[in-house]
C-alpha cells in the first residue's frame, strides 16, 4: 500500500533506547540531565499545550512541581534529538471540575493542572490524534498503552504476588516466583470489505447515531489474520469472504490493540447480523460513501478521522490501496 505508514500513530522512527533499559547507571544520568523531559498523562489523557493555535504534546522538566502527583515509576521511552523521554502517571491528582465525560466514548473535556499554565491540559488522545504531529502521536500512544497495562497487570499471571516494574517500565518481575511479564499487544484484524463498487459496514451498540465503521475483530490463538478477516466477516455479518490481503497496521492504544488493516473480497451479500456481535451492518457505495465523509448524506456517520477505519476507507475511494 502506497501509503501504508501515513497511518495516525504509524511511526516516527523515534529511537525507544531499548539497549538502556537495564542500565541503572545510564538511567540515572537521564534523570538528572536538564534536557530530559516527561510526557504526562491523568488517567489514560495526556498533557498537551495550545502554541499558535496548535495543538502539541508537551514535554514538562523532570524537576517541575507538577510531578509531586505523580503515582507510579517514570516510565523510558526512548530518545528525541539525543534526550532522554518518559513517561509519568498523574492519576493520583484530583481536579476540582466536573468528571462526567471523563471515560466516555466521545470525552471533550480538559482538565487543568494548577501547577501548569493555563495553555496546558490533559485532553482525551482519540479527539486530538489528527492534531498531533506524527512524534507526537507515537510518544503519546506509547505512553498510553504502556500506563494501561502497567494499571492492569500489577500481579503475577502464574502466581498471584505482586510484581515490581524493571527495565524502565518495559517488565515486571514477580519476587515470588521469578516469572517475568512484558507489556501486552492484543492483534486486532479490521477489514475494508468489497463488492464490486460496495463497501460493507457495520456499527456496535453505544457507537453516536449513524457512526458505521469496518467490522473489526481480534485475532484468535492457532489464527493466521487471513482466516481471522473471513471468520470475524461471517461470524458479525453472515457474509463469505475469498481473497484477503493485508494492507497496513495501526497501534491503537484503546486499551493496546495493533490494528491489522485488511482488504477482502466478499463472495456472498446477504446480511444476517449477530446481535451479539454488532448493531447492524449494510452494503454502502463509493457515492454514499464520499457523501458520508463530506458531511452530505443524513444518518450514515463515517469511522472517525485518525482511525485505520477512516484510512482505508479515503485509500479505497482514492484506488490508492494497491
Amino acid at each position: 500500500m502506497r501509503s501504508a505508514e501515513q497511518v495516525t500513530f504509524g511511526g516516527s522512527a523515534l529511537d525507544r533506547a531499548a539497549e538502556v533499559r537495564g542500565n541503572i547507571p545510564a538511567l540515572a544520568a537521564f534523570m538528572q540531565d536538564p534536557a530530559s523531559r516527561t510526557i504526562l498523562l491523568w488517567k489514560g489523557k495526556p498533557l498537551v499545550q495550545t502554541v499558535d493555535g496548535e495543538t502539541l504534546l508537551a514535554r514538562v522538566p523532570l524537576d517541575h512541581a507538577v510531578l509531586a502527583d505523580v503515582c507510579t515509576a517514570p516510565i523510558l521511552l526512548g530518545r528525541e534529538d539525543g534526550a532522554a523521554r518518559f513517561a509519568h502517571d498523574m492519576s493520583a491528582w484530583e481536579p476540582d471540575t466536573d468528571l462526567s465525560e471523563v471515560g466516555a466514548f466521545i470525552d471533550k473535556s480538559v482538565q487543568n493542572h494548577p501547577h501548569l499554565p493555563s495553555d496546558h491540559g490533559f485532553a482525551e488522545l482519540r479527539s486530538i490524534m489528527t492534531a498531533l504531529t506524527p512524534r507526537d502521536a507515537e510518544l503519546a500512544a506509547t505512553a498510553k498503552a504502556i500506563m494501561a497495562w502497567h494499571d492492569t497487570h500489577g500481579f503475577c499471571a502464574r502466581c498471584g504476588a505482586p510484581s515490581d516494574v524493571t527495565q524502565a517500565g518495559w517488565q515486571r518481575v514477580c519476587q515470588a516466583c521469578g516469572a517475568s511479564h512484558f507489556p501486552r499487544t492484543d492483534p486486532v484484524v479490521i477489514m475494508l470489505i468489497t463488492r464490486g463498487n460496495k463497501v460493507l459496514l457495520g456499527r456496535s451498540p453505544g457507537w453516536p447515531e449513524g457512526m458505521y465503521s469496518c467490522l473489526a475483530g481480534f485475532v484468535e490463538p492457532g489464527e493466521t489474520i487471513e482466516a481471522a478477516v473471513r471468520r470475524e466477516v461471517w461470524e458479525e455479518a453472515g457474509v463469505q469472504v475469498g481473497e484477503v490481503r493485508y494492507l497496513s497496521s495501526q497501534p491503537w492504544p484503546f486499551p493496546a490493540s495493533l490494528m491489522f488493516g485488511c482488504h477482502g473480497i466478499a463472495t456472498s451479500e446477504e446480511i444476517t447480523i449477530d446481535p451479539n456481535e454488532i448493531e447492524d451492518a449494510l452494503w454502502v457505495s463509493r457515492e454514499e460513501v464520499m457523501d458520508a465523509l463530506a458531511g452530505l448524506r443524513k444518518g450514515l456517520l463515517p469511522a472517525r478521522k485518525g482511525a485505520i477505519a477512516h484510512f482505508l476507507l479515503r485509500n479505497w475511494l482514492a484506488d490508492t490501496l494497491e
